[in-house]
């Protein structure tokens, strides 16, 4: 709500409640192979966003599955990255998307310091690192709110106020 008040256009998916599948099946997997109704109009959001939000909970250190395969299927080569000519998968591919920015916002039921020490924080090394930093988009933020299952309403709320000030910072009108 908060980009649609500052007169932002926006292309929301919830992956879940559009059935979306998950898989990647072998025969979408080659360049210029044919791909689905859904996986296209995704790409097409992607190709065409002036910036991306993602918001998923921290699942062993990992986006869930569903999240996970929505990465394989739509973040692919020729839409989000390319490897330039003569490449032999050797060099950095060069990225495709135009976004300026990407948020990404995690609940977590492992306190932040513990994910740091134990775990390397290994989703801001995913989503920076490995998939927008190769995309082409160099503008990174992520927020982690948690611990989920301890936390008070009035905790939660103050993430939510979090998320939208945040939102409202990285999308001025």
């Amino acid at each position: 709500h908060v980009l649609e008040a500052e007169g932002h256009q926006v292309a929301f998916h919830d992956l879940y409640a559009e059935g979306f599948d998950p898989i990647l099946g072998w025969k979408e997997i080659p360049k210029g192979s044919q791909i689905d109704g859904t996986i296209a109009m995704h790409c097409r959001d992607l190709v065409e966003a002036e910036g991306i939000i993602v918001v998923h909970p921290n699942w062993w250190g990992m986006p869930p599955a569903m999240l996970k395969g929505w990465v394989d299927r739509v973040i692919r080569p020729g839409v989000a990255y390319e490897f330039l000519e003569g490449d032999s998968g050797d060099g950095v591919p060069r990225g495709l998307l135009q976004a300026r920015i990407a948020l990404v916002f995690n609940t977590s039921n492992t306190p932040l310091q513990r994910e740091l020490e134990a775990f390397g924080d290994p989703l801001q090394t995913l989503w920076k690192n490995c998939i927008f930093g190769l995309c082409g988009i160099g503008d990174f933020r992520r927020k982690s709110y948690g611990v989920v299952v301890t936390s008070t309403e009035e905790q939660r709320q103050a993430w939510l106020d979090d998320v939208r000030e945040t939102v409202r910072q990285c999308f001025p009108a």
